[in-house]
């Protein structure tokens, strides 16, 4: 039996779990609050009993029922009972903490082909859980390749998405790898494999805190993966740990250790030939011009060129994402030391430019929103050096309309540059600067990356 509940969940598009977990927290604490039964404001549900409820394997009991009739602005009666067949019949719908329901139209499930594309995922995801579960006593073969599988997933796709899409699914495969790690049933030649997957995870959500603003627990997690990697033999990612050491480092205002990780990362890379080495020669680039220190800008840049020509893809580069440092990310590099050294022409103004323009197409196969953020506030930056106020305010001004979930701490620290900028020198009076500070700090105060529901 389809129930009225299943229907609504599918026709809000709240059918993935964490969705609707959170819809029905909100729900819970908007109930607490109307009632002052402050027991409701703590209730959360799992994700097999999200999933019962949604098959209608069992139904809600308790204030369960309450927070659901409050959700969905019905009798949790009919809530529970088979949904009607006919698309003209209207469901009110209650968004969580409103008032009055609003009528939307009940669309025939049978007949809904992407309800159909959502139910199959959420049985695929439950069917690898179970299958996961039976060889929870060993490291079995299918569990591994999932987890394969998953990092090769989430990599290729993090720096296009918002975090809050994929963090979830990050944080429950390092797990389940350190379960596998830990469980001491692995062989050999698994144990390998796993400590790799492990850096990869760790890796990733290193720069998953970074993104939140919080550089203590990305070194934690950098540090781990640092071991990890060790475990694993991977020269590789070794080197690409150091890497993203220094990136850390570089946006908390640390630059002396951000040259120092990028240093060791290129002792760590010699020999190699992969794109690694070519962002750490970037990284020096840039933390170098926080110090003010042209010289080793301009020489860090000079071999970037250089390894760039006797670049060879190697297996991090084909994971994608941040394990690619692709051309138009080195240019992007080599534009912001030039701004960081505080002075520019028109010359960096066309190579700002000529950057921005690489991330301009979403659909290129490096396109990245963090990237592109970056570019164009350092094309705002060199602009304001040559005195082109609008021509700053056209280049900072899509990224001041990027949605919350992409609202990183690099962001963040982008846009904070061009508002100190816009503070000193001749346009600092100007009513255009004082407007564009407001914004920037208006920006600038909303939470780092709102988790999108």
């Amino acid at each position: 039996m389809v129930t009225l509940l299943r229907v609504l969940i599918d026709q809000q598009g709240w059918n993935e779990y964490k969705t609707f977990a959170h819809q029905y927290r909100v729900a819970a604490q908007g109930l607490a609050r109307e009632t002052g039964d402050s027991s409701l404001a703590t209730l959360t549900l799992s994700e097999s009993t999200f999933e019962r409820w949604y098959f209608g394997k069992v139904t809600p009991q308790n204030d369960a029922r309450r927070v659901l009739a409050h959700l969905f602005g019905r009798p949790i009666t009919q809530l529970l009972a088979e949904a009607q067949a006919s698309g003209a019949c209207a469901v009110p719908i209650r968004e969580p903490g409103a008032g009055a329901p609003v009528s939307e139209p009940l669309a025939d499930p049978g007949a809904d082909l992407d309800w159909m594309g959502r139910h199959t995922a959420m049985a695929a995801r439950r069917a690898i859980r179970f299958a996961m579960g039976a060889e929870r006593n060993e490291v079995g073969q299918e569990t591994l390749e999932h987890l394969q599988d998953e990092v090769r997933r989430i990599a290729g796709i993090y720096i296009r998405v918002p975090l809050g899409t994929i963090l979830d699914d990050l944080t429950n495969i390092q797990d389940e790898t350190f379960r596998m790690l830990e469980s001491g049933q692995a062989r050999p030649s698994q144990t390998r494999d796993l400590y790799f997957l492990a850096a990869l995870e760790s890796g990733m959500l290193a720069k998953a805190s970074h993104d939140l603003g919080d550089p203590q627990s990305a070194m934690m997690q950098a540090r781990t993966a640092a071991v990890c990697s060790a475990q694993a033999e991977h020269v590789g990612m070794s080197a690409w740990i150091r890497g993203l050491q220094s990136l850390i480092s570089y946006w908390a205002d640390r630059p002396e250790d951000a040259v120092h990780y990028a240093r060791k990362g290129v002792s760590a890379a010699a020999g190699l030939r992969g794109s690694v080495t070519v962002w750490l020669a970037g990284l020096e680039a840039r933390a170098a011009a926080l110090l003010g220190d042209a010289e080793t800008v301009l020489s860090a840049n000079r071999r970037a060129e250089v390894l760039r020509e006797r670049c060879r893809p190697d297996d991090l580069d084909a994971l994608g994402g941040n394990f690619l440092f692709p051309q138009i990310r080195q240019a992007y590099y080599s534009v912001e030391a030039s701004v960081l050294l505080g002075h520019g022409d028109a010359g960096l103004v066309r190579r700002a430019e000529e950057a921005a323009l690489g991330f301009s197409d979403p659909d290129h196969p490096h396109w990245a929103f963090g990237d592109q953020a970056g570019v164009q506030s350092d094309l705002a930056l060199a602009r304001l050096y040559t005195g082109d106020l609008d021509g700053a305010v056209e280049a900072v001004q899509p990224v001041l309309d990027l949605p919350p979930g992409q609202r990183n701490a690099g962001i963040i620290g982008s846009v904070q540059r061009v508002r100190a900028s816009l503070s000193q020198g001749s346009v600092r009076e100007a009513l255009t600067a004082r407007e564009l500070r407001e914004e920037i700090a208006a920006f600038s105060s909303r939470p780092t990356l709102a988790m999108p529901s």
